[in-house]
Formats: structure tokens, C-alpha cells, sequence
């Protein structure tokens, strides 16, 4: 039979080795903006994973651009990419899904419209973020941007409305998803944010989630030591 006997008495660099083979692996940029919230579904989830945070300099790009990116057996090499065993995809968002999909965190079938519909708007909003922070006259596009960035956190306070989680009494990747690009906004204007008691509400039951209380504590917390955007964007969104 193929495979590997369970009994066989592997010697400790091959035990160690197929360990590793064995965890999901998430490969990023050394950034938040879009590998973050897959990352937060992982921390919850409290599985051993293995994070490949790739520095955004010279080497890291060698090592992303030269080695990794056509020799890695991914059908649409880009990043952020996942690997679990045989499973290899890419797309910020098949790869939350995926993650929500294998640690019961998917939305029940009443709830998939309403799921796709917020996860599609918050990620028009990611995108918004992502246009304004790399222009050149940031700050005037800013003041453009504000009224507007009002408007749409009032839509999704209204849309999580009592909660206590985005899509009801169910716990979905889409509250992590959700959350993180919630804080890229509050890091850009944190009085936006915080007139939103809805928002403020949902981002602390986030937070004082058993395994995310103990990662925002942690020393390794990349809040504290990663930008939101590259950190050549006008406006990177510097960890405070």
C-alpha cells in the first residue's frame, strides 16, 4: 500500500519534516491590507500554520518574483496564496472562504446573498482605501473621500445592526474579514469609526475573542510592526 506506516519509527529530521508538509501554509506580503484577514481566521481557529511573511525589499522580491511565485505549483500565482496538502489557491478572497469553509465559519445557506453582498461591499471599500493611499494629492483626495466614507460605515452599522456578529448569532469568516478592513478605515480616521457604536461594539467582541485576546496581547502581534498598505503608498498606514 502507499503511504506512510503510521508505526514506522521516523527519525526526528523526517518526523519534523512531515510535519511541516502537513500545516496550511499562507504566504503574504510583510503587510496587513489583503493577507491580514485570512490570517485572523487562523490565529482563531488556533491551528499551527505557517506564516510566510515575505518582506516587501530586494530579497524578499528575489525570493517572491524569482523563486516562489512560477515554481509553486499555483494555477493563478499571486498573492496572497495558501497551501493545505494538495488544496493550492490563490485570491484574497477564495482563500478566506476556504478557511471559513474548513473551521466552520462559512454562513448557513438563508444568510450566502446577504454574506456575499457585505463581503463584496467591504471589499469595494478596501479597494477605495487602496486607489486614495497611493495618490499623490492624498490629502486632498482624503477630504473628497470622508463624506462619503461616513455614508458607507453608517450602511454597514446598519447592516450588522444588533449583532451580535455580521450576519446574526453565527460566527463567520466574514467578522474577520470585516473586522480588518474596518480597522485600515479607523486607522485613516478613527472619529469616523468611532461615531459607529455598532462598529465599536462588533471590533471588541473580535477582539475579546479567547485566541484573539491572546494575539492582540501578544509581543508578535503584527498590529504593532506592519503596515496597512506597502510601505511606499503616499499613505501607508503605519502600525501606531
Amino acid at each position: 500500500s502507499s503511504g506512510i506506516n503510521a508505526e514506522w519509527p521516523l527519525r526526528p529530521g523526517y518526523k519534523l519534516y512531515f510535519e511541516a508538509m502537513s500545516k496550511i501554509e499562507l504566504g503574504y506580503w510583510a503587510l496587513r491590507a489583503l493577507g491580514e484577514p485570512s490570517r485572523l481566521v487562523l490565529r482563531h481557529a488556533g491551528v499551527d500554520w505557517v506564516d510566510t511573511a515575505i518582506p516587501l525589499n530586494d530579497e524578499g522580491k528575489e525570493l517572491w518574483f524569482n523563486q516562489k511565485k512560477y515554481n509553486s505549483g499555483l494555477d493563478f500565482p499571486n498573492l496572497p496564496y495558501l497551501v493545505d496538502g494538495d488544496v493550492k489557491i490563490t485570491q484574497s478572497l477564495a482563500v478566506v472562504r476556504y478557511l471559513g469553509r474548513k473551521f466552520g465559519l462559512s454562513p448557513d445557506e438563508p444568510d450566502l446573498a446577504r454574506a456575499d453582498m457585505f463581503e463584496q461591499n467591504v471589499m469595494d471599500l478596501r479597494n477605495a482605501i487602496t486607489a486614495l493611499c497611493f495618490k499623490p494629492n492624498f490629502e486632498e483626495a482624503k477630504a473628497e473621500f470622508l463624506p462619503k466614507l461616513e455614508t458607507r460605515l453608517g450602511e454597514i452599522a446598519k447592516f450588522i445592526g444588533a449583532g451580535p456578529w455580521v450576519l446574526g448569532d453565527k460566527l463567520t469568516y466574514l467578522d474577520f474579514f470585516g473586522y480588518e478592513i474596518l480597522q485600515h478605515l479607523k486607522a485613516l480616521s478613527p472619529e469616523h469609526f468611532n461615531k459607529e457604536s455598532v462598529l465599536v461594539e462588533h471590533e471588541k467582541r473580535v477582539r475579546d475573542l479567547p485566541n484573539m485576546k491572546k494575539w492582540f496581547e501578544s509581543e508578535g502581534c503584527t498590529d504593532k510592526t506592519y503596515c496597512i498598505n506597502a510601505p511606499f503608498a503616499v499613505w501607508p498606514g503605519k502600525p501606531s
